[in-house]
């Protein structure tokens, strides 16, 4: 026993020897709070304060304009769209990837990556160039009575882009800790290609799949620089909120300008809840063996 307490005293000696001084860990947590203070919090708490300087009601009003409420609108249908849309897209090259080797695994690694290296603005001047009225493709699509830049199809066409990576990056590596085992498991008893997916593939990969929803849907619908380049920015037709904030605030519109700009903090913190309550079920949910069989059996 005295040994073992000793052995349990060098130890816990050598951990203190390890550990950062007081000093350094106190310097680091304030640094932290301060940058998250001055960075976020004090942004977040002015913009609702400017918001609601003028009352409740001046409140409600700015953001109940028939502009606004088109703005939100066309959001909702922009994010409404690319977010499924993403989902499908992400679900199928997770699955490609972490699934099988085929030739070009690499390269499609890459392009699904390529959102984050090229700037919004890039991607919204690529569809003017492939979409508009001097484009590749502008001449064929007016001839034949087909708008994409300048409505809601470009719009919708730019926030995909700008949104598609993040399902597929965030099942990608939960599907290759996943393996194959339990999947070629169901088949040896019997399940087919959809019925695997459904009962075995599917709950294993439900949180991560979740979280990458949550932040494809927040990127869609505060998407600015892509959405701002193809839209025209035309007035109750094919502002989105981001672009109606923009627009009320060249105009001193500063109030409305602020109250619009609660609804995109708002989608911001309710996604933030949101994705905070997913990385605790991702946190506590581990691939289990067997799960396939029972599933099935």
């Amino acid at each position: 026993m005295a040994g073992s307490s000793s052995r349990n005293h060098r130890t816990s000696g050598a951990a203190a020897h390890l550990t950062e001084p007081r000093w350094v860990r106190w310097g680091l947590i304030a640094l932290t709070l301060g940058f998250l203070g001055l960075f976020l919090i004090v942004p977040l708490a002015a913009v609702f304060t400017e918001a609601l300087g003028r009352g409740w009601s001046a409140y409600t009003g700015a953001i109940s304009t028939p502009d606004t409420l088109s703005a939100v609108r066309l959001t909702l249908v922009a994010a409404g769209v690319a977010v499924p849309l993403n989902l499908v897209f992400g679900v199928a090259a997770g699955w490609a990837i972490a699934k099988f080797q085929f030739p070009g695994k690499n390269v499609l690694l890459t392009l699904i990556d390529l959102p984050f290296a090229v700037s919004p603005v890039i991607a919204g001047l690529i569809f003017v160039l492939l979409f508009g009225r001097q484009g590749w493709f502008g001449p064929w699509l007016a001839e034949h009575g087909i708008r994409i830049v300048f409505s809601v199809p470009g719009i919708i066409l730019a926030t995909i882009f700008v949104s598609f990576p993040f399902v597929a990056r965030e099942i990608i590596p939960v599907m290759q800790a996943m393996g194959r085992d339990e999947e070629e498991a169901a088949r040896v008893l019997g399940a087919n290609g959809l019925q695997t997916f459904l009962r075995v593939t599917l709950p294993n990969i439900k949180w991560g799949l979740l979280y990458g929803v949550l932040l494809c849907n927040a990127r869609a619908m505060g998407e600015f620089g892509a959405v701002s380049v193809v839209s025209g920015k035309i007035r109750g037709e094919t502002n989105t909120l981001p672009l109606h904030v923009e627009i009320l605030y060249n105009e001193y519109q500063f109030q409305a300008a602020f109250a619009a700009a609660s609804l995109l903090a708002l989608l911001a913190i309710v996604t933030l809840v949101l994705k905070t309550i997913v990385e605790r079920h991702v946190g506590r949910t581990t691939v289990q063996p067997g799960t396939a069989t029972d599933t099935l059996s």
